[in-house]
């Protein structure tokens, strides 16, 4: 019988319980009773939101409250917690199984782990109980793997645990294997909803001082706070000069010196909207000194910002001039105010010079057109599968800027540089000035990629200059006529010929854009067959002349798509023997494999069908426009961190860092050994990158893992070691201090140290479950000292609003791209 040693005493393995009660006995004096008092209110109410009426809980029940994605680990949970055995769970067997998962010792949740896959209750794990385990944990963790890889990691685990080759593992042995990671069994807890879960306990107030308000992030905003005070004190300024001139005009009333400050501050406000969004001369300024002062990667927030205060300094406008029509009517001025507001044009001499007088007709116009755009510009509309209303309605600020000039007289002093600069913008993307510039864009090759992503790849023009990370416009006749997208470049710059985006489905337009492609994919796939089906027909005909053989029936077969080369079609091989084979050579009178060798003839090989080209969908693109990510090549040290589909843009930057190094590598014709030349600093300033890529699903990684492969591979070579480092998460992944996840991440680990490859993506580096922990992962950045550095971010507000607070503590300069 199994032997267990626990403070020196040897206990059987069959009769070891846990000592839950007895636990939670002690804790009452360690913890305090008004603690212990709150946890048990809490238990008892989590019990009376799962149990019936008869005060139990049965398994239904239970599996339902912890939402696990598999009923074995309901089921073996629920054998635990049951501790008589009568099916169901009473309200002490809860608060034992509670208080062991919540605040228990590690030797009691690891025989609580032990018993959990110790399924036949023998004091054992034998192979089939741990291969059984370790599939559950992989449906956890929405991970998908074969049997083979299955029966890999089930081997790997077996073979480290059990150390005496008994053939099972006890629970000494999993006790072993668990303390190599002494920090795990410390942490060791179960995830579930968010019934098994105690409540916080409430952390006196640590910080006073706001956060916008700490020098952290004073210092990692610097530029935009400056910017923002500058703007602050331009309006206060024109404000104030507006309405201490045009104050006392009218006697002590406040209403017209308020709507005279306010139009002042709108006149500027209405110009400087413009120059937020003037994407060609803003990506030019990025090349210049000024991108070190300005705050150019804001531009859009301080678009959207200044759309906000235009549209509140127009409401206090209009009521000031509603204010001040009711204002005159009392003596001596006795002035209709609905007249003066609506109809009569002599009452006022406000507006431009050859429309005096229409400023109220023209300020309602204003008024209306500004209150559409504000509405429609809202999230809630952008990004619920609105966007054309969002597009088509924001094209009514040529009205808005029209009768602007109209309604202010001095407005067009404002306008008149920014107006201009943004005619000639607007005049250089017009599709006859790119069909000049460019030529014409076709699509040369579309790949439909895994969670719905289309790899894009278009013709890139000769004259098409770029920078890595910067991102286009484009837009295809064929599915919108109208619309232009923008998206990020994910090819590198040195790649000629072709430019390529990656593009998801988060939209009408870019989910049209996937259907669009899977159906042309689907009339080139159907005219491949067609094809070649002639083909067979005229092989057939040809080797009926030689003899009178039956050809093996086709009716069954159907084109299989390849995801990574959708513009390929692969076709399955037509009933051949298992023995049949290219170089066989078969008698005078063995007819079967002459019918096989006959159809591999025709059908074996992998069969591309014509490249999406012939079907001539052309692309017109406008760009390009840089981003943040301009400034990667002058950091230092780059921390690149991508969630999801915002990798893209550190696609194409990684390919062009290894570009760089590769062209400064130098290798002696002696002994060829090799060496990296220096670089100049003004192409690239980059001793170490750090790449961190985040992604929900195994699936994902698809999208890129062959670029990273070779990366991987291009580094290996002496000259390239540790200058780019990847860091690989998949959050849908639980964690070794799971119990629901510990089996396997243990199993992965073990082969990732065999065999150097992660068995997830494939690539060398091991994929961590989970979500990073930036303060462990910056703080070992900071330790590298390879240079001042910069984190760079694309994906997700909600993850950027993390990882810039992450980066004020250990005050990394922090970059975001915006479209």
């Amino acid at each position: 019988m199994e032997q267990v040693e626990e403070d020196g005493n040897y206990l059987s393995l069959k009769n070891l319980e846990y000592s839950m009660p007895r636990s939670r006995a002690c804790s009452v004096g360690n913890v305090g009773e008004d603690e212990e008092a709150k946890w048990l209110s809490w238990a008892e109410t989590q019990f009376s939101s799962i149990a019936g009426e008869d005060r139990q809980i049965d398994l239904d029940e239970f599996k339902s409250a912890i939402g696990v994605k598999e009923s074995f680990f309901a089921e073996r949970f629920f054998a635990q917690f049951d501790a008589d055995g009568s099916g169901y769970i009473s309200l002490d067997e809860l608060l034992d199984g509670l208080h062991l998962i919540t605040k228990g010792q590690p030797i009691d949740k690891l025989l609580f782990l032990f018993k959990v896959y110790d399924v036949d209750g023998n004091g054992s794990i034998d192979r089939e109980e741990l291969r059984t385990v370790l599939k559950s944990c992989m449906e956890e963790s929405a991970l998908k793997l074969d049997a083979h890889q299955l029966d890999e990691l089930s081997s790997a685990l077996f073979e480290a645990a059990d150390t005496d080759c008994s053939g099972a593992i006890s629970f000494d042995e999993l006790k072993e294997e668990l303390e190599k990671n002494p920090e795990v069994l410390e942490n060791l807890t179960m995830s579930a909803a968010s019934w098994l879960k105690p409540p916080k306990k409430r952390e006196g107030q640590k910080n006073l001082i706001p956060r916008y308000l700490t020098w952290r992030y004073i210092h990692n905003n610097s530029r935009k706070l400056l910017f923002l005070l500058l703007y602050l004190v331009i309006n206060v300024g024109l404000f104030t000069y507006a309405f201490v001139n045009n104050f006392g005009i009218y006697g002590s009333q406040l209403w017209y010196s308020l709507a005279r400050g306010c139009g002042m501050c709108l006149n500027f406000n209405s110009a400087f909207i413009l120059v937020l969004m003037l994407r060609k001369t803003l990506t030019y300024i990025r090349a210049t000194k000024l991108a070190e002062y300005l705050p150019v990667d804001q531009n859009i927030s301080f678009h959207k910002l200044v759309g906000f205060i235009i549209a509140g300094y127009s409401l206090v406008h209009t009521i000031s001039h509603i204010g001040f029509a009711f204002y005159l009517q009392a003596p001596p001025y006795r002035q209709d105010p609905l007249q003066r507001l609506l109809t009569n044009t002599s009452y006022t001499t406000l507006g431009s010079n050859y429309v005096a007088g229409t400023a109220y007709l023209t300020g309602w116009g204003l008024a209306f057109i500004l209150t559409i755009m504000v509405l429609c510009s809202l999230p809630c509309v952008r990004r619920s599968g609105h966007f054309q209303l969002f597009y088509f309605t924001h094209i009514l600020y040529v009205v808005y800027w029209a009768l602007l000039i109209l309604h202010g007289p001095i407005f067009w002093y404002w306008f008149t540089i920014p107006g201009l600069i943004f005619v000639i913008e607007k005049i250089s993307q017009t599709k006859w000035v790119k069909l000049a510039r460019y030529g014409r864009t076709f699509v040369e090759d579309v790949q439909l990629l895994p969670s719905g992503v289309t790899h894009l790849i278009v013709t890139r023009p000769p004259s098409f200059r770029y920078k890595p990370g910067d991102y286009i416009f484009i837009q295809i006749p064929e599915i919108a006529t109208h619309e232009w997208h923008p998206f990020t470049i994910s090819s590198a710059p040195e790649q000629s010929g072709t430019i390529s985006m990656h593009i998801r489905s988060d939209g009408t337009w870019t989910t049209r854009l996937y259907s669009f492609f899977e159906d042309k994919l689907g009339e080139t796939d159907e005219e491949t067959l067609r094809i070649h089906w002639n083909n067979f027909d005229e092989a057939k005909i040809e080797i009926d002349k030689i003899d009178d053989y039956d050809v093996a029936d086709t009716s069954n077969h159907k084109p299989v798509h390849n995801n990574h080369n959708s513009t390929g079609v692969k076709f399955a091989p037509i009933n051949e023997p298992e023995n049949s084979d290219s170089s066989f050579i078969p008698d005078a009178d063995e007819t079967e494999p002459l019918r096989s060798i006959a159809c591999q003839t025709t059908w074996e090989p992998e069969l591309r069908s014509p490249s999406i080209r012939q079907h001539k969908i052309q692309v017109f693109i406008d760009g390009p426009y840089g981003t943040a990510t301009r400034a990667i090549f002058q950091a230092e040290h780059a921390v690149l961190i991508g969630a999801g589909i915002g990798v893209t843009p550190f696609a194409s930057i990684l390919q062009s860092v290894m570009h760089r190094f590769k062209a400064s590598r130098r290798t002696c014709p002696s002994c060829e050994h090799s060496w990296l030349d220096s670089i100049p600093e003004d192409l690239m300033c980059l001793k170490k990158v750090d790449f961190i890529w985040i992604n929900r699903h195994q699936k994902c990684f698809e999208w890129f893992v062959s670029l990273l492969t070779q990366l991987e591979m291009e580094q290996a070579d002496t000259p390239f070691e540790n200058v780019l480092e990847l860091h690989m998460y998949m959050t849908s992944a639980l964690g070794k201090t799971d119990m629901k996840g510990i089996g396997l991440q243990m199993a992965l680990d073990i082969l990732h140290r065999k065999g150097k490859k992660d068995m997830i993506t494939g690539l060398k580096t091991r994929t961590q479950p989970g979500r990073p922990d930036w303060n462990q992962i910056f703080t070992k950045i900071a330790s590298e000292r390879k240079g001042k550095v910069q984190v760079f971010f694309c994906g997700s507000p909600s993850l950027a609003k993390v990882v810039k607070k992450a980066c004020e503590k250990f005050r990394f300069p922090f970059h975001k791209e915006n479209f």
